[in-house]
């Protein structure tokens, strides 16, 4: 690691961020500085008061230390699991554990070795008990040697990590592995699984130390802020709905139960404040006694524990895919959490998918069963008014004073008809009503987009991510 407490000269003017971004030309203070200004660029919030506490621990720990470092930051910094991943990525970057001077020069035999020689060497780093630095080390080296591509220009080149793997690879490995370390016992065992657990595990050791080392160049090349912004995605709960992947979902199903649990119990507290339970006569009436039988304090019975009943209504078209799937996630969790909840989806006709979403089935089954058998399209262009018509001539019923609805789309409506009279008359019918649109409220009223109108009869909310929905949830206390 640099030695951290060095201080070297840097242009005049040049802010703590800039000379942070240019390695072996920062002090440690530019270089906390820059470290936490990127975190706050990659979505993990840190405070004034956090960045404080981070710098404190400095002065208790040996700075020489790096996972001890790591370790300071990491107490002081991160408040949830999912920042931690960006966090390391951006650690190493600005905290690298060597130089490319340094790292080249270590290993002068892994330089000249053949590739069938460096194949063995890994394996053997696979199948035996190997420290995270002799597997660092030995990535650096490879990085060195087989991941550097001449680019155009003087002195200018490109890192590549796949260039590595694909030298090595590394996943053919596992059939020589398990021959050597088995030694001829039974295949299909407890000691083969084993075996293949610990190969696997070090198959992504190596896969992520060539990746640091391949980001820790690039920075070294052209800038930490440079490979900064695309090497570190937002965390899950900051990723745009309208831009999530099918892995971001998979890994979304993990939030979705305890915000339906906190959107029940946020409606049900809202539902207590608002109302009394009904007059208790008889305490009354006793209470009376005691000012000559003037009733001058009155009693109330305690309110009954309402039963919160939910009603959804998705959009569920190709612009907001992404979206639709997420709603879908948060429905089937909702059916656990309320009484009653009828959902429904459209795109330019409604129907009810409340038969998809049964307690204890599969939601990945059940999604495809809603897209293969829902009657939700027409013609196939989104047409907010026609399906509301829809909803209000087939399952008015739904709606009741006891009814919280849901609404969840984008509001854009192919310029046609929003029907503002009978979404008026609908929400008429239900004790609270709430709009949660995923895109951002600067493209509200932009085209098709009916935003505001439609804003006026039900509040709107923007709902691009977990973290809007959250506040969201917070706000019906």
């Amino acid at each position: 690691m640099p030695e951290p407490a060095a201080v070297t000269a840097a242009e005049p003017g040049a802010s703590a961020e800039s000379r942070a971004s240019a390695p072996g030309k920062a002090s440690l203070v530019d270089r906390h500085v820059g470290f936490v200004h990127a975190l706050r660029a990659a979505g993990v919030p840190v405070s004034v008061a956090e960045g404080l506490d981070a710098a404190n621990a400095m002065r208790v720990i040996e700075l020489a230390d790096r996972e001890s470092l790591r370790a300071a930051y990491a107490a002081t910094l991160v408040k949830k699991p999912a920042y931690r991943p960006g966090f390391d990525v951006l650690f190493d970057l600005w905290f690298p554990s060597s130089t490319t001077g340094l790292s080249a020069a270590r290993d002068t035999d892994l330089a000249t070795a053949s590739v069938k020689e460096l194949r063995e060497h890994l394996a053997g780093l696979l199948a035996g008990t190997t420290s995270d630095q002799e597997m660092r080390e030995f990535a650096e080296a490879m990085v060195e040697r087989f991941g550097r591509q001449e680019a155009t220009g003087p002195g200018r080149q490109n890192w590549f990590s796949y260039s590595v793997m694909r030298a090595l690879s590394p996943e053919t490995l596992m059939a020589a592995i398990l021959r050597n370390v088995l030694q001829g016992r039974e295949r299909g065992g407890l000691a083969e699984k084993t075996v293949r657990r610990q190969v696997t595990a070090g198959i992504k050791r190596f896969e992520d130390a060539v990746a640091t080392d391949v980001r820790r160049r690039i920075a070294e090349d052209g800038g930490i802020e440079r490979i900064a912004r695309s090497a570190v995605r937002p965390p899950l709960d900051q990723i745009d709905f309208l831009r999530i992947t099918k892995a971001d979902l998979a890994r979304l199903r993990r939030e979705v139960y305890p915000l339906a649990r906190r959107l029940a119990a946020r409606l049900t507290i809202k539902h207590r404040k608002g109302r009394r339970g009904r007059l208790d006569f008889r305490r009354t009436v006793r209470a009376s006694l005691q000012s000559g039988g003037v009733p001058l304090t009155t009693h109330f019975k305690p309110p009954r524990p309402h039963k919160p009943e939910l009603v959804i209504l998705c959009d569920t078209s190709d612009s907001v895919s992404s979206f639709a799937h997420f709603t879908l996630l948060l429905t089937y969790a909702l059916r656990e959490q309320f009484t009653k909840v009828r959902a429904f989806g459209f795109v330019d006709t409604v129907d009810e998918i409340t038969r998809f979403f049964q307690p204890g089935s599969d939601v990945v089954e059940a999604m495809t069963r809603l897209v293969n058998e829902a009657d939700m399209v027409r013609f196939g262009r989104t047409n907010y008014g026609h399906s509301l018509e829809g909803f209000a001539e087939r399952y008015a019923d739904a709606l009741g004073p006891k009814t919280s609805l849901l609404i969840l789309g984008d509001a854009r409506s192919n310029y046609q008809p929003p029907a503002l009279d009978v979404l008026k008359s609908l929400v008429s019918k239900t004790r609270s009503a709430y709009w949660l649109n995923p895109e951002p409220r600067q493209q509200w009223d932009t085209g098709d987009s009916v935003a505001s109108e439609y804003g006026t009869v039900v509040p709107m909310h923007e709902c691009r991510n977990v973290s809007q929905l959250t506040a969201f949830i917070e706000t019906l206390a």
